[in-house]
């Protein structure tokens, strides 16, 4: 049977990224290229799954014109209730790599009944996954405890299952027995109420967390690299100093990278998977475009990445 993997993206994007030689502010900038693609947290988390041999399929809300798009490129199963789809732009320097992006709210969605179409539709489909990940911002009309009534379903269900959400959506997906977590600094900070500086500061901040039943934090951007906590210990990665360019979809790629793993159904190696994601999320940092890795990157940088055994409290 062959491994599936459904992301959930409740406010898709239409990505545009500005190639420029040098962006400054307050003058006109020449754009040497313009590219512009779907996007949003969980279509990237597909794109990359697809890289790395995995079979994924996206759902979540769209418009009409933006489910037809997505139909060309990957499997998608979208329930359409936004007006209209956001866009996000990236301007990205030719000098250095330097990215400056600029995210839209989206639309607010006015059809009361479109989030429990959401969960029905994947209701529905779990019965034929092994992973599932719930990522980025909800739109307008949502309520945030969506995620977390999702979570709750795929976890029960037996299906792996990230949250990589923020705000009240990220504290609510918290009291979700048995999910995976990945933060970047402020949800750690909003998860704990601590700002931690350290491998270590973030372990013991975490772990509160795993009392309550989460199965794993794993956090970004705390440190240089990622830290992952679990009842069994913790571990920080850290890439090599050498990757620069567009961090812009780098987390989604480290949360395709641990669904890739935890959809296995074996027990997981946290210290193997957390490296495996740091250097994924480093393979998508030396591309332009989110949503994207450079496996030669990937393999090249993985037995550089230096991982070290935390101690829990």
């Amino acid at each position: 049977m062959v491994d599936v993997i459904l992301t959930v993206t409740m406010n898709p994007a239409y990505d545009m990224t500005y190639r420029v030689e040098g962006f400054e502010r307050g003058r006109a900038h020449r754009v040497r290229s313009v590219e512009q693609r779907i996007g949003g947290k969980g279509i990237n988390v597909t794109r990359v799954l697809n890289q790395l041999g995995k079979y994924a399929r996206a759902t979540g809300f769209s418009d009409h014109a933006f489910a037809a798009a997505a139909e060309l490129e990957l499997p998608v199963d979208f329930v359409h209730a936004l007006p209209w789809v956001r866009r996000t732009v990236v301007i990205s320097e030719s000098e250095d790599g330097t990215a400056t992006a600029l995210w839209e709210p989206g639309a607010r969605i006015s059809n009361p009944h479109a989030a429990e179409q959401l969960s029905v539709r994947v209701s529905g489909l779990l019965p034929g996954i092994n992973g599932l990940v719930i990522s980025g911002p909800l739109p307008g009309g949502i309520d945030p405890g969506l995620p977390a009534q999702i979570a709750r379903t795929a976890v029960e269900a037996g299906v792996a299952t990230i949250c990589d959400v923020d705000g009240e959506a990220l504290r609510l997906a918290a009291d979700v027995p048995g999910v995976v977590l990945m933060p970047n600094a402020e949800g750690v900070e909003r998860l704990t109420g601590r700002t931690p500086r350290t491998a270590d500061a973030v372990v013991e901040a975490a772990y509160p967390l795993i009392e309550r039943g989460v199965r794993a934090v794993i956090a970004t951007g705390c440190i240089e690299g990622m830290v992952a906590v679990t009842a069994t210990g913790g571990w920080s990665a850290v890439p090599p100093p050498t990757i620069t360019g567009n961090p812009t979809g780098a987390d989604d790629s480290a949360a395709a990278a641990v669904i890739a793993a935890l959809s296995e159904r074996s027990e997981p190696d946290w210290g193997a998977i957390l490296a495996d994601a740091v250097a994924t999320a480093a393979a998508a940092k030396v591309i332009p475009v989110a949503g994207e890795i450079d496996r030669c990157t990937r393999t090249r940088i993985a037995p550089h990445i230096v991982v070290e055994k935390l101690a829990v409290p």
